[in-house]
């Protein structure tokens, strides 16, 4: 038998971990060293190699769940490159067990320790037992390997004479655990260590032939199966051709159909045609392409809630209230709820719920900028009304079949998404979203928002015919909530069809609300956070709001919560915070950066865009909301610049007019205005749009560019604080434009302060939030003189200087 080992001198190596992998002696592995702690060793050993003494040496010791071995291999650096990866990698070679003693020091950022090299002896002849288990350890490696088709291994096992050689060899056996391969390697004794592998892989062999023997049976079984049902099929065909030699009806699944559709509760032209079909698939053969057509569209029509209707809940203020709880703000499309509800409460009362073929169903467009909550407003209105709930997305939609479905002629024939839809419900009177409406596009394969025509007109809907079904699909119950976030993107006579509700944005109030009690409990949630761990105040929550998400919807306020909420999680994961914390405005800089929205009052009045003459500030809508914008206007010197009108910012035609009308306002109405106008023919006048990547087109910028120009001529610069819309005419009036409450909103989150809007717009004050009117001061005018007194400041110089 094996002698006792024997121990030499210490050594002191890098430790080079190994997380759920173990190496033996012999074995030659290629090792990543783009991980930090195999980097790290590798760098030390040959650090610590000096020259003539060998290759770089490492202690290579497995880590299991953050512990390591008692026992390590003493490895050397063979080479190191690239990996076939591309990776750079080193390939390192098992040398010998070393048994892991104290740490010691060391060059590199590696950990190094003291190990004693373990020397194995073994008594020369071998006993004949240790000549068995050799035998026996090869002859089952040679059954495994062959098995593999590893034919070139076989010889290789074959030529290892030693004991602990042929043991760690069974280190590259990829069924090893990572616990039995750590018990290989504690091992040191090489009788012991081979008795331990054979035993391993004599218990594999045996679990491998139980497996085998398990698949033979099931693909035996396999097997008998598909021989019956061969037999069986040919059964049925002889049975088929003897029924027809005796003039006997066939009885099997055309008779089911028959009796399914008679069974089901289908309206009456429903079932008439549904009993065509049956009859044409009596007529054909199992081999016709035509009986699988039938049989799925039977199965459509069978599948389909025809006459399965959800109750409305008819407690009103309970609808209101669920309606509140679970979004904030969006008052106009909560009232046009609360009103279907009630008006559907006094129908059914009087019983009028069937009215000329209709019942009393709704088509409201929802329009706004993105992340208002018009998507999740469609499952809040299911929940208040006790109805089932669909989305149905149709954004880049272009196929028309997609909506009216295909006809039964093709192969892989479908009903549309309406249809699939009322299917999914399970009810006829579902709540259907149609998403992103305004992203419907059309080519060759018709217009699909042509096809929503008579799906979304309450006229016409109660007798929508699919192309798939070809039969009537009452729709008049059903509530569509159509969504999108620009208007004009709607064809006009799709818009005709649906009651619009504008979603303008929320006000920083609202947004505060919104974070408190939907954004912030949502996140912590997904943050693995208790709602009273991290705690954010109402200032930060503001200062959120308003400075790092200038937005008309919720989206990204709801992401920067939510990196805030991870970073705090981070930190106390990394020991660097405790919990609970309360996050205050001040802590938000440190936490996620930068404001991103600094408002233009809270600039230095140096570093302010309307610092210089010439510079206004006007309002827009775009299709995310509100917002700002700049214009800028300047001068040519006379005698290098060309005279006429530049206009730059990618503008289309009515904001190219609208410049020609303001400059000819100014040039025709100069000595009124105490402006400087002579020089206007001889000088050219530059008018730029910053964010000129932007398309940017409408006549509301016309007060703006007439603003920025009398700026300009006169030296006074414009009011920080003051924000303008309107058409301007060539006698100066101020002419009405849309998106009134949007402007606005746009301009309290930019911080202005003083709003200019045209006196025909006054009665759009009263769709914009109370608390925004209360910090606007908003001046209703009818004329450009009117605009400069409010927008000019003082002349800080004379006109004569200024020209």
């Amino acid at each position: 038998m094996a002698s006792e080992s024997m121990a030499s001198a210490p050594l002191a190596l890098p430790v080079l971990p190994l997380d759920d992998e173990v190496v033996l002696p012999g074995m030659v592995v290629p090792l990543d060293l783009s991980d930090n702690d195999v980097r790290a060793a590798v760098e030390a050993a040959q650090a610590a190699a000096r020259p003539g003494e060998g290759k770089p040496r490492v202690l290579l010791v497995p880590r299991v769940d953050g512990t390591y071995a008692g026992t390590g291999v003493l490895g050397t650096v063979e080479q190191v490159g690239r990996l076939s990866d591309g990776d750079p990698g080193a390939l390192v070679r098992g040398r010998g067990r070393v048994r892991i003693g104290a740490g010691t020091t060391g060059p590199g950022a590696a950990l190094w320790v003291e190990g004693t090299a373990v020397e194995e002896t073994l008594p020369d002849p071998l006993p004949g037992s240790v000549t068995e288990l050799v035998k026996e350890y090869k002859a089952l490696a040679t059954s495994w390997l062959k098995k593999r088709g590893a034919w070139q291994v076989v010889d290789r096992v074959q030529q290892i004479d030693g004991v602990g050689a042929l043991a760690d060899n069974s280190g590259y056996s990829p069924f090893l655990t990572v616990a039995q391969r750590v018990e290989l390697l504690e091992t040191a004794d090489p009788v012991a260590r081979l008795r331990l592998a054979t035993a391993q892989l004599r218990e594999h062999l045996a679990e491998q032939e139980v497996a085998e023997t398990i698949a033979k049976d099931v693909q035996e079984g396999v097997d008998k199966q598909q021989r019956e049902f061969l037999l069986r099929r040919q059964l049925d065909a002889v049975r088929k051709e003897l029924r027809e030699l005796n003039g006997e009806s066939e009885g099997d699944e055309s008779d089911d159909y028959r009796a399914r559709v008679e069974a089901a509760d289908l309206p009456g032209k429903v079932r008439e045609a549904a009993l065509k079909e049956v009859e044409k698939l009596e007529r054909s053969s199992d081999q016709s392409p035509e009986g699988s057509w039938i049989r799925t569209w039977l199965d459509t029509i069978l599948e389909l809630p025809w006459n399965e209707r959800t109750e409305d809940r008819y407690d009103i203020r309970g609808a209101r209230a669920v309606l509140d709880a679970e979004h904030a703000g969006l008052d106009d499309v909560k009232e046009r709820i609360t009103e279907y509800l009630a008006v559907r409460k006094r129908r059914a009362d009087r019983g009028l719920g069937v009215v000329g073929g209709r019942r009393g169903g709704a088509v409201l467009a929802l329009v706004g900028p993105p992340g208002v909550g018009k998507t999740s407003l469609g499952e809040s209105v299911a929940h208040a009304m006790g109805r089932e709930f669909v989305r149905v997305a149709l954004g880049g939609v272009r196929d028309e079949a997609e909506i009216r479905g295909h006809r039964r002629t093709y192969v892989g024939a479908l009903p549309g998404r309406i249809v699939r839809a009322i299917k999914e419900a399970g009810s006829m009177n579902p709540v259907v979203l149609l998403d992103e409406i305004d992203k419907v596009g059309s080519d060759f394969r018709g217009d699909p928002a042509a096809a929503l025509l008579e799906v979304l007109d309450p006229a016409q809907n109660h007798t929508f015919r699919d192309h798939y079904l070809e039969v009537e699909l009452d729709l008049s119950d059903v509530v569509f909530l159509a969504t999108a976030n620009v208007l004009e993107s709607i064809p006009e006579a799709l818009l005709d069809r649906m009651e619009l509700v504008r979603l303008d944005g929320y006000t920083e109030d609202e947004k505060v609300v919104i974070a408190r009690d939907h954004l912030l409990p949502r996140q912590l949630e997904r943050a693995g956070l208790e709602p009273g761990e991290v705690v954010l105040e109402e200032a930060s929550l503001r200062k959120l709001a308003g400075e790092y998400t200038r937005e008309a919807g919720v989206r990204t306020l709801e992401r920067s919560v939510s990196r805030l909420l991870r970073k705090v999680a981070a930190q106390h994961e990394l020991g660097d915070r405790e919990l609970p914390f309360t996050v205050r405005p001040e802590d938000l800089r440190e936490l996620i950066g930068r404001p991103h929205h600094v408002p233009e009052s809270a600039q230095d009045p140096a570093e302010r865009r309307t610092s210089v003459p010439g510079v206004a500030t006007g309002l827009a809508v775009t299709g995310a909301g509100g917002d700002v914008l700049f214009v800028e206007a300047s001068l040519a010197d006379p005698e290098t610049g060309a005279a006429g009108l530049t206009l730059t910012g990618q503008l289309g035609d009515v904001m190219k007019e609208s410049a020609q009308i303001a400059l000819s306002f100014l040039r025709s109405h100069g000595a009124e205005l105490e402006l400087p106008v002579t020089g206007l023919k001889d000088r050219g006048v530059h008018i730029h749009f910053p964010a000129g990547a932007v398309p940017k087109d409408g006549p509301s910028a016309g007060v703006t560019m007439t603003t920025a120009l009398a700026s300009l001529l006169s030296g006074r610069l414009v009011r920080t604080d003051v924000a303008m819309t309107g058409e301007v005419s060539l006698t100066g009036r101020v002419l009405p434009i849309g998106g009134v409450k949007q402007k606005l909103l746009a301009a309290h989150r930019a911080g202005i302060t003083t709003v200019v809007i045209p006196k025909r717009n006054e009665a759009d004050l009263d769709d914009v939030p109370a608390e925004i009117l209360e910090k606007l001061e908003v001046h209703p005018v009818t004329d450009v003189r009117q605009v400069l007194e409010i927008a000019l400041a003082p002349a800080a110089v004379p006109v004569g200087a200024a020209a």
